[in-house]
Parts: C-alpha cells; structure tokens; sequence
C-alpha cells in the first residue's frame, strides 16, 4: 500500500489499478476540488483506500463482489443480511491496510 495521501494513492491507482481511476479523479473533482473543502478527505481517502486495497488483490475483489452479488439474489432477508455482513468485514479488513504492506 502506498503512503496515505491523496496524491500517493491516486499514483498507486494509475499504476496498479488503473480501472478505479476515472471514478477517483471524478469523486475528488466532485466533491473536493471543485469545492475547495477538504472537510470531506478524510471520507474520501477512507474509501478509496479500501477501494483500491481490494481491487490490488483480485481474489478477495472477486470474493466480496460475490458475496455482494449473492445478497442481491437471495430470497431470505436474513441470508442477505448474513451476505453483507461477510462482504462489510472483508471490506473493513482491507481498509485497515496499512501503507507498506
């Protein structure tokens, strides 16, 4: 994981995981540079550093993308809810990464 900045983790992006950036570049435009409020940073980086501590390990990507997908199939509320559960920890997990590892 790159250092915790804005500016390192959109480098890591390009480079590694090119696919997430037109969506970073756009939520920072959106919500940060075109405001000029740097309130909302820390939101931010929260999830896109989880974003991209996901997508840079495609078999645990693949395993919450599954997870997420079975809750939106299932016909029982409390399955669903089990689902998303699983797929919430493995999405916490990834964003207590740190840089370095």
């Amino acid at each position: 994981m790159p250092e915790r900045s804005p500016k390192a983790l959109r480098e890591a992006i390009a480079a590694h995981a090119p696919q997430l950036l037109a969506d970073f570049d756009r939520h920072w435009k959106r919500d940060i540079a075109d405001t000029y409020d740097l309130t909302p940073v820390p939101a931010f980086m929260a999830r896109w550093w989880t974003e991209y501590a996901l997508a840079r390990d495609p078999r645990l990507d693949a395993r919450v993308s599954d997870l997420e997908d079975r809750a939106a199939d299932a016909d029982d509320t409390a399955e669903a809810h089990a689902l998303l559960e699983q797929a919430a920890h493995l999405r916490r997990e990834a964003g207590h990464t740190e840089p370095g590892q």
